[in-house]
């Protein structure tokens, strides 16, 4: 079943829709952004998450102290680097911390996609590339860069993707995850409706890719 990571919670009422829809993943976001979290906020907010729903938090060129800090008060169950931590970086990570690592890698073109093996993470996620952004920035991603491709770890999609775009996104491509975050908002704000038309589309896309494969 593909999974759903729902990025960018900020509050309580956040968290209490995705108690309710059950997606895979929440994401907190503790890099400078208008949905950044300090460690406090996002400790109090995943006191109230259900545990089977995963955190994942959200970091870019942060002090490894840091992200190791987040992970033994439990305040994150998953580690996503969206900056530019190189191999040594991830390295260091790995032995500091036993959860999983998400290493992001912004799609400009093919030649993004060189040297990947040498990341000791566990998953990958693509997104945009924009200049001067790490994320966030809305813009849709070139699944054309991954079409046809096999990848060694599963991965996540993430870039711009809503209700709208996320079926066609998944014609072409078929990743271990989705990611969204500005695309299930209404003026900046977690929108409940928006999240649950999102995971039923997906799931139900996923459900359908299940049974046609039973046939076969």
């Amino acid at each position: 079943m593909l999974k759903i990571k729902i990025c960018g919670l900020t509050r309580s009422r956040d968290i209490q829709i995705v108690n309710e829809l059950l997606p895979d993943y929440i994401g907190f976001v503790f890099a400078p952004s208008k949905r950044q979290v300090t460690p406090q906020q996002a400790s109090k907010l995943k006191k109230l998450l259900r545990p089977e729903v995963k955190a994942v938090g959200v970091f870019v060129n942060a002090p490894i102290e840091q992200v190791v800090e987040l992970v033994k008060s439990r305040t994150i169950d998953i580690v996503q680097l969206h900056g530019d931590e190189d191999v040594s970086y991830c390295q260091s990570l790995r032995q500091k911390v036993m959860v999983p690592i998400i290493k992001v890698i912004r799609l400009r073109n093919e030649a993004s996609l060189e040297n990947m093996d040498a990341f000791d993470c566990d998953y990958f996620l693509f997104d945009t590339y924009v200049t001067g952004q790490y994320g966030g920035s809305g813009r849709q991603i070139d699944v054309s860069i991954l079409k046809g491709r096999e990848f060694t770890k599963p991965y996540f999609i993430a870039g711009g993707l809503n209700l709208q775009n996320v079926e066609a996104v998944l014609a072409e491509i078929t990743p271990f995850a989705v990611d969204v975050s500005g695309g299930v908002e209404t003026d900046g704000v977690k929108d409940k409706k928006k999240i649950a038309d999102f995971i039923k589309a997906v799931r139900g896309r996923s459900e359908d890719d299940e049974q046609n494969t039973e046939g076969i």
